[in-house]
C-alpha cells in the first residue's frame, strides 16, 4: 500500500542513503555529495528514525545492507537515477549516462571500488555507478550495463568472460606473529575468522581442519560474519586469522596488511571462478572502456 505523498521521507535524505549504498561507504557518499561525513551518516540515522527500522549494518571499518536497506536501495537507486538523467536531459550538456556495474558485496568492497579511483583518474568523462548487492537479477530488465558474478563453470551465463578462479589459503595480519599454521596447537591459540554465509566447503574451517587430517580443534575464539568483506576488514585490524580468496585481496597481501601462513596441506579447492556478464554483446564506447579496464584488472588478479 503506497503513503499520501505529505508522508513521503525528505529527498535529501533518500539521496544521501543512495549514495552510501551506491560507494557502501559514508566517506565516499560524502565525497560525491560535497558534504561531511558526520552530516550524511546524520542523513541515514534520521532515514531509520522515520521508517523505525535499521537500514545499514556497521561494523568497524565497513557497511552492509539489511534486508529491509537492500529492497529500499534497489527501488531508490533506480528512481534516483531516473531522475539524474531525466533532469541531465532537460538541462541539456549533462553528464553521459553512467555505466553501471553490479556485483556481490564482498567483490564489490575487496576488489571493484579499491581499483575505482585509478580508472576515474585515466577516465574523467566516465561516469561509473556500482550497485553492491548479492541478488543475480536480469541486466537489462534493471538497467544494468555490466555484472560480476561467482560461479562455476557451468553455472556462468552464456557470453559470459571468466576474470579469473578462486585460491583459498589462511591469511592473517602480520601483529599476530604468524609465519604458518603447522599443527593443532598453534591453531588452538588463535581466533578463527568465520564466513557465515552460503555454505560452501572451502570456505569454512571444518572443512579446512579436515584437509590437514587433524581432527576436531577448539580455537581461542571464533568472530563469524555474514559478509565476506567484514572478515576480511576483520583480519585487517588484527582480530584473528581468515581463510582468505587470495584473487581479490592481492593489494592488501602486496603491500602487507595481510599475509598467507604456509600450511602442512593444500586447503578444499573449487572450480567457482569470477566471470564478466554483459548486458549488450555490443556495449556503447563507455561500456567497452570499462570492460577492457576490468580484464585488464583481472589479469593481475591471476599473479597472486
Amino acid at each position: 500500500m503506497s503513503i499520501p505523498l505529505v508522508r513521503l521521507s525528505s529527498l535529501d535524505l533518500i539521496r544521501g542513503f543512495v549514495a552510501v549504498g551506491r560507494r557502501m561507504s559514508i566517506t565516499l557518499a560524502a565525497q560525491d555529495l560535497c558534504l561531511t561525513q558526520s552530516a550524511v551518516s546524520r542523513q541515514v540515522h534520521a532515514l531509520e528514525d522515520m521508517l523505525g527500522i535499521k537500514l545499514l549494518v556497521r561494523s568497524h571499518r565497513a557497511i552492509s545492507f539489511t534486508p529491509e536497506g537492500e529492497r529500499l536501495f534497489r527501488s531508490a537507486d533506480s528512481a534516483v537515477q531516473q531522475l539524474q538523467d531525466v533532469i541531465g536531459a532537460l538541462k541539456g550538456g549533462g553528464p553521459a549516462q553512467p555505466v553501471t556495474i553490479t556485483s556481490s558485496i564482498g567483490v564489490a568492497g575487496l576488489w571493484l571500488l579499491p581499483r575505482l579511483g585509478g580508472f576515474l583518474q585515466n577516465h574523467p568523462g566516465i561516469d561509473v555507478r556500482v550497485s553492491a548487492n548479492n541478488r543475480v537479477g536480469d541486466l537489462r530488465g534493471e538497467g544494468l550495463d555490466l555484472a560480476i558474478r561467482y560461479c562455476p563453470p557451468d553455472a556462468a551465463p552464456e557470453g559470459a568472460t571468466r576474470l579469473f578462479g578462486e585460491t583459498v589459503a589462511p591469511v592473517a595480519h602480520p601483529a599476530l606473529g604468524l609465519a604458518a599454521l603447522d599443527s593443532p596447537d598453534v591453531l588452538a591459540q588463535q581466533v578463527l575468522l568465520e564466513f557465515d554465509g552460503p555454505y560452501r566447503p572451502w570456505l569454512q574451517w571444518s572443512e579446512w581442519l579436515v584437509s590437514q587430517g587433524w581432527g576436531p580443534i577448539k580455537p581461542r575464539g571464533v568472530l563469524r560474519f555474514n559478509q565476506y568483506d567484514q572478515v576480511i576488514h576483520a583480519a585487517v585490524a588484527g582480530q584473528g586469522i581468515a581463510l582468505g580468496r587470495l584473487e581479490l585481496m592481492a593489494p592488501m597481501l602486496a603491500d602487507g596488511r595481510l599475509k598467507v601462513l604456509s600450511t602442512p596441506q593444500q586447503g578444499p579447492t573449487t572450480a567457482h571462478a569470477y566471470w564478466l556478464i554483459q548486458a549488450d554483446p555490443a556495449p556503447r564506447a563507455e561500456v567497452a572502456d570499462v570492460i577492457r579496464w576490468i580484464q585488464t584488472e583481472a589479469a593481475t588478479a591471476t599473479r597472486v
